[in-house]
């Protein structure tokens, strides 16, 4: 635990929990927090540069682990946080993304209003890098939720090239694979290092 995000979490008043404005500031201000801002800059103009997240500070897992957890614990309303993952989806911020992931994983489906994964695939709508579709997806099984099944991974991999790595990478989350399992890893198209390792990895296991 960072004990001066703990701090700094334990001034904040939690009336702030009750508006999705207040929220999102106060969630940017957190992550500042979590790295000071000497470490912040340059990341934050790389990676905007780059094009993939509006931003990424670098906070560190656990710390984003420990904000969520604040949030979770001290929320007078779970549904007001589900509605948040569409916003901080949308901000896109390297650290909005984890912190959706969070929610996804540790809200009820009652909060949500709907399995996460369903949640999940619908704030996928254009191609997202895979490390961070890994992340998301690793959280959601850490919160006790069971990898979609097989044919709710084979309707989503037609959608498209990417959408198909996607499924893939759901399917490297589950301890045993079936025959449509193998043959939708056997047949995505060809990815970048982290995809291909993956999918080794995989292929590998069967035998």
């Amino acid at each position: 635990m960072n004990p001066h995000l703990d701090d700094w979490l334990e001034s904040q008043p939690t009336s702030l929990l009750k508006s999705k404005r207040k929220m999102m500031k106060f969630l940017k201000q957190a992550y500042m927090v979590c790295v000071g801002n000497f470490a912040n800059k340059p990341r934050t103009d790389i990676t905007a540069q780059g094009g993939t997240f509006s931003f990424h500070m670098g906070s560190p897992l656990p710390d984003l682990r420990q904000i969520s957890s604040w949030m979770l614990t001290h929320s007078p309303n779970q549904r007001k946080l589900a509605k948040l993952i569409p916003s901080l989806w949308k901000r896109h911020g390297r650290e909005d993304v984890s912190m959706a992931g969070l929610f996804l994983a540790n809200l009820s489906v009652e909060a949500l209003a709907q399995d996460p994964w369903m949640a999940f695939i619908h704030l996928l709508q254009t191609q997202e890098p895979l490390s961070a579709v890994l992340e998301v997806a690793e959280e959601i099984v850490r919160g006790g939720h069971s990898s979609p099944s097989d044919e709710w991974l084979v309707a989503a991999s037609e959608q498209s090239p990417h959408w198909h790595q996607y499924c893939v990478l759901f399917l490297s989350l589950r301890k045993e694979q079936t025959a449509a399992s193998r043959r939708l890893v056997s047949t995505a198209p060809k990815g970048g290092e982290l995809f291909e390792r993956i999918r080794e990895r995989l292929l590998v296991s069967e035998h």
